[in-house]
């Protein structure tokens, strides 16, 4: 199976951070966020890793190479100086990733998930990996019930940023900037989306405040 590691953002609630080092190449523990990802991708048994790069791409392709030293293969997909949305790096990047299923995970989040237990059943077109709702966002973004994610529900959950999708998910988007949220939705009303409460480390490295706090733990 491949895997995708989403590196193209900005990152404007960490500047000054942000300015000079992406997102992805912060570290926790000594090693950058997207390090960590490549190493259990790696240890999940995913050969080859595709990496969408925009703000300061240059600096992680620099930093990750070819993939040689983490065990794998890394290929960039590059969307230039105005970064695709997250469907929209996705969709850029779909022929790198080939006719079968494929794992993508945000750059941005620090997590001990076990990829190899991700999943996806042979109705769904895609598999979300759901968390419960951290303080920064208490509404969170689905339901889930009997393994299906919901628009609304009790309790909501939200989205961790690991997901499972066949390339036909996307069928029907053309090239260009465009947002998860509306093929999340047409998936729901067509019973495609399936999903899965992670109870495991997790957080969204969103905020300078995150990211000390998570480097005060390790």
């Amino acid at each position: 199976m491949k895997a995708m590691i989403l590196a193209a953002g900005r990152g404007e609630r960490m500047r000054p951070l942000t300015d000079e080092t992406p997102k992805p190449l912060l570290t926790i523990g000594g090693q950058s966020l997207i390090e960590r990802h490549l190493r259990a991708l790696g240890r999940a048994g995913v050969q080859e890793v595709v990496v969408n790069l925009s703000w300061l791409g240059h600096l992680i392709r620099d930093a990750l190479g070819n993939g040689a030293r983490f065990g794998l293969g890394i290929q960039y997909s590059d969307e230039g100086p105005v970064p695709l949305e997250t469907a929209g790096g996705i969709f850029r990047a779909l022929p790198m990733l080939g006719p079968e299923p494929f794992i993508v995970v945000n750059g941005d989040i620090f997590t001990d998930f076990p990829f190899a237990t991700l999943r996806l059943p042979a109705a769904a077109a895609a598999h979300l990996v759901l968390v419960g709702n951290p303080p920064h966002h208490p509404r969170g973004d689905f339901g889930l019930k009997d393994g299906q994610v919901l628009v609304q529900g009790e309790p909501m959950y939200t989205f961790s940023g690991i997901a499972i999708y066949r390339p036909g998910f996307f069928e029907g988007s053309a090239p260009g900037r465009f947002p998860l949220l509306p093929l999340f939705r047409r998936a729901i009303v067509m019973r495609a989306l399936s999903g899965e409460l992670y109870a495991g480390q997790w957080s969204d490295v969103g905020t300078s405040q995150r990211l000390a706090e998570l480097q005060a733990l390790f």
